[in-house]
């Protein structure tokens, strides 16, 4: 279900609020994203970046990883902001982790110049990898024995 105008907003704002909390020493690069969960809650995140890159965590997945460790698992909309003139979309590891969680929800991205545009995970993420590919390698090794 698409989102309304006002909704949009709101997220586009708590995403703004999560990107002045932004940890990015290294790359100046600040983002941040609100998460909408379908009990209405909204989750903020923001990129925490660490010396060693690899242990750096994107907006977007903190702001899931914290919803669902508050038990929520089920997800309307996530707006993304940073100080690019273009918009920031989310990397490949966050795509995947998002269409884990909802392969329905709808994206909602702003730009420097107050630009919307809104996509689905499936527009970012047409051919994700999927609990089923697991579940088709199980049965595969049961008939190999």
């Amino acid at each position: 279900m698409k989102l309304d105008e006002k909704t949009k907003k709101e997220l586009l704002q708590k995403a703004k609020e999560g990107k002045e909390m932004a940890y990015v020493p290294y790359s100046k690069f600040p983002v941040g994203a609100a998460l909408l969960t379908e009990s209405g809650n909204i989750y903020i995140g923001c990129n925490i970046e660490n010396a060693s890159y690899g242990a750096t965590n994107c907006a977007e997945r903190t702001a899931l990883f914290k919803a669902v460790s508050e038990g929520e698992t089920n997800f309307r909309a996530l707006a993304v902001v940073s100080n690019h003139s273009d918009y920031t979309f989310p990397c490949g590891i966050c795509r995947q982790v998002i269409q884990e969680f909802a392969q329905d929800i709808e994206m909602i991205f702003e730009n420097k110049e107050g630009n919307i545009l809104t996509l689905t995970i499936k527009d970012l993420l047409p051919y994700p990898f999927k609990e089923d590919y697991l579940e088709a390698t199980k049965e595969t090794e049961k008939d190999e024995k």
